[in-house]
């Protein structure tokens, strides 16, 4: 099955949410750490993935523009 652009955009952000949910919850849970300060840590999660992503033409750190 091969997919668009558009649904590999849309599987990626899924991913991220879910990545970003899943640090939220062991912070919380594992770490220890107060929900307010891990709620605050894992909504940076998302963008800090987002940004590290280099075929990411909008936002990525391979967009540089000159």
């Amino acid at each position: 099955m091969k997919l668009s652009n558009k649904h590999k955009a849309a599987i990626k952000s899924y991913l991220r949410a879910v990545a970003a949910s899943g640090i939220t919850v062991a912070l919380a849970i594992a770490g220890d750490v107060r929900p307010e300060y891990a709620v605050l840590l894992g909504a940076i999660v998302a963008p800090i993935i987002k940004w590290l992503d280099p075929k990411e033409g909008a936002f990525g750190i391979g967009n540089f523009e000159k």
